[in-house]
């Protein structure tokens, strides 16, 4: 049977792929065989449907100079979809997250499909840096769908369509994830203390803060011997991770996969996370954590003329203080990460203060509000005309 509709879904690094196969499956749960996906992902997106035209990890970057050096890949692939979208013709685009790819791409497949529905997921953070995009926005993009309920406003005060379907990482049950039995398949001893690293899911990332990551985990394991280290690695620079612990002077252990990153999470004592949506999960998982993060040189001389909020990890940007403390650039090195760490794993009292205060933030943040890939679906199927069709009865 030929499908009715077609869905073009674009995404260019991981947070986007998660996004982009929630929105897939929702969208098929509603459409059945009348839809079908083109597009472009990862591996999540693909299994859920999505025919990927080309693989995204190239354009997976952050900074000044990676953009840089990225930018004829960002072309290439931009053209790439528009002659994709010339040739199937869908009914409906949606660019998912990475603003920079979204914008190149978008104009490519407007010059190609001028009347084509642009949809955009996951608005630009004009709250942090760059307010202007919220101005060009509606140039572009009929709607966009926001994470966070503050940001509507931001963007139709400019004539754009701006819907909430808020985040989904809030809506993801960690309940399942067995910390007793990761330990007991690692053999950590149940008492033991354990620090879950996570070092980022970018390349460049897992360059710049590896190193330090590592020096402040020496620093710990120093003082404390019996310090068990567990590094979940994303699936995009998994190799990288491991070749990197693998050189480490004492033992860690590396796990893969979204339910044994969950458990380590649950298990761990404390976390030295890379700012990203990993620090939101460590906050659901009931973790207290330190965030650290490092630009090139010329990318944050740059960031700090235009980066507007005080905070970049989103538990504290919705409490408005520093409930996470974190570690950005200069600050970002071993000693001042290991005695941060040393503070709550010597101290659960304030380990549990963490807790509770991020608790609190998530509570702020929505997350009793169910799966926002649901509501996405819906801002999707009312752009395709079909605002009558309802969620397929179970069964």
């Amino acid at each position: 049977m030929t499908a009715r509709w077609c869905v073009m879904l674009v995404a260019a690094e991981a947070s986007g792929d998660a996004l982009g196969a929630g929105l897939a499956r929702a969208l098929k749960a509603r459409l059945g065989d009348e839809v079908r996906f083109i597009g472009a992902g990862g591996r999540q997106m693909t299994e859920a449907g999505v025919a990927s035209a080309f693989d995204f990890t190239p354009l997976s970057v952050v900074g000044l100079l990676e953009g840089l050096l990225a930018f004829p890949t960002v072309l290439a692939r931009a053209r790439d979809l528009a002659d994709l979208a010339r040739r199937e013709r869908p009914d409906v685009a949606v660019l998912i997250d990475a603003w920079g790819f979204s914008w190149f791409a978008g104009q490519r497949i407007r010059r190609a499909l001028p009347y084509l529905p642009l949809i955009k997921y996951v608005a630009p953070q004009v709250w942090a840096t760059r307010p202007s995009r919220a101005r060009a926005l509606p140039r572009l993009f009929g709607q966009v769908l926001t994470l966070h309920a503050f940001e509507p406003p931001l963007f139709e005060r400019w004539g754009a369509k701006a819907t909430f379907v808020g985040n989904p990482v809030l809506a993801r049950d960690l309940s399942a994830a067995d910390p007793e039995r990761l330990r007991n398949e690692l053999g950590i001893t149940a008492d033991a203390p354990l620090l879950v690293v996570l070092p980022g899911s970018r390349a460049s990332e897992v360059e710049r803060l590896g190193p330090v990551f590592e020096d402040a985990v020496n620093r710990l394991k120093a003082d404390r011997p019996d310090l068990q280290i567990i590094v979940p690695a994303a699936e995009t620079v998994a190799p990288l991770v491991k070749s990197r612990v693998a050189g480490w002077p004492h033992r860690a252990f590396v796990v893969e996969g979204e339910a044994a990153r969950f458990a380590a999470m649950r298990a761990a004592d404390a976390a030295l996370a890379c700012s990203g949506t990993v620090t939101t999960e460590l906050a659901l998982a009931g973790c207290p954590m330190i965030v650290g993060y490092r630009l090139g040189h010329v990318t944050h001389f740059l960031a700090r003329f235009i980066i507007r909020t005080p905070y970049i990890t989103l538990v504290n940007i919705a409490a408005g203080r520093e409930i996470a403390p974190e570690f950005i650039q200069d600050r970002c090195n071993g000693p001042a990460l290991a005695q941060a760490l040393a503070a709550l794993l010597d101290d659960p009292a304030a380990a549990a203060r963490q807790v509770a205060a991020q608790n609190a933030a998530l509570d702020g943040m929505g997350r009793t509000m169910g799966d926002p890939a649901d509501r996405a679906a819906e801002a999707v199927i009312a752009e395709l005309g079909e605002q009558g069709l309802r969620r397929t009865p179970a069964g």
